[in-house]
């Protein structure tokens, strides 16, 4: 692909050619990584941004199916580092032709699984975005192939390593909380109506079959992915896309995947043997998907429950309503505990309420990252050292499946308009071949699903 220069303009771009000199250079005091990006959209240049400060990788190879975002970020690299990446549309070619040490994923969600093991059979080791897969059974053929291959994979969860998180772990595994019963886990935003959104010409820089890939192809419309306003228009390209449905899993595929996480790690479990969830567009909407025009898919509220052996969980969403009317932030999640309630946030830390009304709340303030408020740098840098010496990294794909797997059981409980008996062990459905039917999905033609 030819590689033009040009003004950047992208947040991305700007905030990459503002490292310090120091990163720019060389570090020749160890070894640098081959490093490659797949998906060089926001969230993917956010990733890059910490493997171009740890001085430890050298980015030789950009991937990405628009050629805006391939110019941006190669802009982006040649001025923060001085390195001169090769550039590339589909990942396959990437893999062969310059073997990456690290391949980075940070492609929708639909991209996920098939990159990923391509580039550990390719003998890459993988940082890749959450949610891992779009299917219980694309996430399987993963966490196989990680293992089969002995790559380290690295998992974009980066509140397992997020300060305040740390500490409120250990805060509730010491037993300050007492005894936990239950679990709410939330995110409320405002919002009203989908607007269909027209049908668009596919922009020249685009190739719009291959972003949708294996998924179905549908009528594109989107934005430019340099204009950091335009980009959240709810189109589906470049960030609209997680609230349809084929490239998605809505906001419990998103935001889900981080709480239900934060549970499965606090409390050391695994899976839940039950599911229940119900969701609906009461606010949004019945969903619109024409010649001419759409509009996102995914439900504007959702609540599901999982029961565990020790304790029930809740998740509840809402894409209206979130006006601040209710006590603390609008996401994290609640321990409920005989000895008080426990509230682990983002951008506010944690605090924690003792039932004694006489004792006063304890609480520690977030250490985040910026810009998007994230721990990159730290679970990065975690990465890196699982590389070297062959530890287990912080955020590991085996573990993260599972959290992957409550939001996605939660989505197929909704399809299904049942609750759902799950064996975390064998990874089915009990009694219901309607529901294990939708742990997979079929592919497009032209491209083959995983095989575990």
């Amino acid at each position: 692909m030819k590689r033009r220069e040009f003004l950047s303009h992208s947040l991305a771009a700007g905030a990459l050619a503002s490292l310090p000199g120091s990163v720019r250079a060389a570090d020749l005091t160890g070894r640098r990584f081959r490093t490659a990006l797949i998906g060089c959209g926001w969230w993917g240049n956010n990733i890059l941004r910490e493997a171009m400060a740890s001085r430890s990788c050298e980015i030789v190879a950009l991937c990405d199916v628009d050629e805006r975002q391939l110019e941006t970020t190669m802009t982006a690299v040649r001025e923060g580092t001085g390195d001169v990446p090769k550039c590339f549309k589909d990942y396959r070619e990437l893999l062969a032709q310059t073997k990456p040490d690290i391949a980075i994923i940070g492609t929708p969600d639909h991209w996920h699984a098939l990159p990923m093991i391509a580039a550990v059979r390719a003998g890459a080791h993988v940082y890749v975005e959450k949610p891992i897969s779009h299917t219980v059974n694309e996430g399987r053929a993963m966490v196989n192939a990680a293992k089969a291959t002995g790559r380290v994979v690295q998992v974009g969860t980066h509140r397992r390593i997020s300060p305040h998180n740390l500490s409120a772990r250990d805060f509730i595994r010491s037993g300050k909380v007492g005894e936990i019963g239950m679990i709410r886990c939330f995110v409320n935003s405002g919002g009203g109506r989908d607007r269909p959104i027209p049908t668009q010409p596919v922009p020249k820089e685009l190739d719009w079959d291959l972003w949708c890939g294996p998924a179905p192809l549908r009528p594109y419309n989107g934005g430019d992915p340099r204009d950091r306003k335009g980009a959240w228009s709810g189109a589906i390209h470049p960030r609209g896309f997680r609230n349809y449905l084929d490239y998605a899993n809505g906001t419990l595929g998103d935001w889900g995947i981080h709480w239900l996480d934060q549970v499965l790690w606090i409390m050391e479990e695994r899976h839940p043997r039950r599911i229940y969830s119900t969701a609906g567009r009461p606010v949004a909407g019945p969903p619109v998907l024409t010649p001419t025009e759409q509009t996102p898919d995914a439900p504007d509220h959702q609540l599901a429950t999982y029961s565990f052996d020790r304790f029930s969980v809740q998740w509840e969403h809402r894409r209206f309503g979130g006006n601040g009317a209710e006590k603390g932030e609008s996401v994290g999640c609640y321990f409920y505990g005989t000895q008080g309630t426990f509230h682990l946030g983002w951008r506010d830390g944690w605090k924690f309420y003792p039932n004694d009304s006489k004792a006063a709340p304890l609480s520690q303030a977030a250490q985040l990252g910026e810009p998007d408020a994230q721990n990159i740098k730290e679970l990065w840098a975690d990465f890196l050292q699982a590389i070297r010496t062959g530890s287990k990294p912080a955020c590991d794909i085996a573990d993260i499946h599972h959290a992957t797997n409550l939001a996605l059981l939660g989505m197929v409980s909704w399809r299904r308009g049942r609750s759902l008996e799950w064996d975390g062990e064998k990874e089915r459905v009990v009694d219901d071949d309607a529901a294990n039917a939708l742990l997979s999905r079929s592919y497009r033609k032209g491209w083959d699903y995983p095989v575990a």
